[in-house]
């Protein structure tokens, strides 16, 4: 999986969305599942970023992408139900999401971490995803195979100390995926997880600032499995939680 060669035209015809397009390995994600033919919808807060990415696929000759700048720590269900809305004048169905944004919040003390930081990383980590996720489970029912991406994270896994709110944000992300994939295992639709690892993004510099970011793999690097989790390829992998950089 992590070696994937997809075929040229894998998601030629599909629409996916991507959480977080404007940087990092949402941006790359963005980029690559355009190159493989999809039409896609670049969810973020930073409009210009948006733009540099949807310039950069529209100059390559791949299918025109959608722009939905959106802040999820500010946003309601409504918000959400009313971008569902769109997406379903405007394309129909919807065959992928990427949960790709999120927010590392301060690495501290249980004790230290305020209720204020819980809330806002809760918020960008999970409730977003629920709240997103919703309105759009019917128009990813009326694709013929659709597939939901969440990112985890080794410490969504177990444990570690200091990395409390993002860690157990991520514990919850596991068990979304887990629940929503065994709600739906006797149907098309799939959800699992994807653990980028160490990969050379400002989240991960914010983390690890003495870091040598040259040492990282870059998002482009781990692309595989972005790609097969995307495709048809994994119509049977359901309710699991992968490894770009396996150990």
């Amino acid at each position: 999986m992590n070696d994937y060669n997809a075929p040229k035209q894998l998601l030629r015809g599909k629409t996916i969305l991507i959480t977080g397009a404007g940087d990092g390995i949402g941006k790359q994600a963005a980029l690559t599942y355009a190159e493989f033919g999809a039409t896609c919808i670049l969810l973020g807060r930073t409009v210009a970023k948006l733009e540099a990415v949807y310039d950069t696929i529209v100059a390559a000759g791949w299918a025109e992408p959608a722009i939905v700048p959106l802040d999820l720590n500010g946003a309601t269900p409504k918000h959400y139900q009313d971008m569902a809305n769109t997406i379903s004048d405007q394309f129909g169905h919807l065959d992928g999401v990427l949960f790709n944004a999120g927010s590392l919040g301060h690495l501290s003390p249980f004790a230290h971490i305020s209720v204020e930081e819980w809330q806002q990383v809760m918020q960008v980590n999970l409730n977003s995803s629920m709240y997103m996720l919703q309105p759009l489970l019917p128009l990813l029912e009326k694709s013929a195979g659709a597939s939901v991406i969440f990112t985890t994270s080794s410490v969504g896994r177990k444990g570690r100390a200091f990395w409390g709110t993002y860690s157990v944000s991520k514990f919850a992300t596991e068990g979304l995926m887990q629940v929503l994939a065994d709600e739906y295992k006797n149907k098309p639709l799939r959800f699992n997880c994807i653990n980028p690892g160490a990969t050379r993004t400002n989240m991960r510099a914010k983390a690890f600032p003495a870091e040598n970011a040259d040492t990282l793999k870059t998002p482009a690097d781990i692309m595989p499995l972005y790609l097969y989790l995307m495709g048809p390829d994994s119509a049977e992998v359901n309710g699991e939680s992968l490894d770009c950089q396996p150990k």
